[in-house]
């Protein structure tokens, strides 16, 4: 009985770090990103020839979706420049895959685009080295967000 006892502890306390952790991230993307991260959807989508950052918000929230539309058009400037700092803000850490998004910029573009809801980043490239840099990074950007798996997911 103990030993279930000291398993099933652990397990919560692993889950409740978990639940902190990925707390910790929605906040530093609503400080990133300027909407609330429970009330927005996010789809990272691989595509043949790069990929798709999508970002919307639940309801009718006008000056959320400027917010996102003016965040998609900043990330596309900083990212055509190399500059991946803000996913790693709001990951706490380098985000996979950007050391070669970073290296072989001049291969990629960063189109923003938007939607009724919100925004997305199409992102396309013809070299297959950056083609893999993007799909770690949308994977990446998958598993941290939960996308599919946390109640705000579509």
């Amino acid at each position: 009985m103990r030993h279930t006892t000291l398993v099933l502890l652990g397990a919560l306390t692993a889950c409740s770090s978990q639940d902190r952790a990925f707390d910790q991230l929605q906040q530093r993307g609503q400080l990133a990103m300027g909407v609330d991260q429970y009330t927005s959807h996010h789809r990272f989508e691989p595509l043949p020839d790069g990929g798709l950052i999508t970002l919307e918000r639940d309801s009718a929230d006008h000056a959320g979706v400027a917010r996102i539309r003016s965040h998609m058009q900043t990330i596309a400037l900083s990212f055509q420049a190399g500059d991946f700092a803000q996913p790693g803000f709001v990951h706490g850490r380098e985000v996979p895959g950007t050391a070669v998004m970073r290296s072989r910029r001049a291969h990629i573009r960063y189109i923003p685009q938007e939607t009724p809801s919100g925004g997305r980043l199409r992102i396309t490239t013809r070299d297959t080295a950056a083609l893999e840099a993007i799909h770690e990074f949308l994977a990446f950007q998958r598993r941290d967000h939960r996308v599919g798996t946390h109640p705000s997911a579509p």
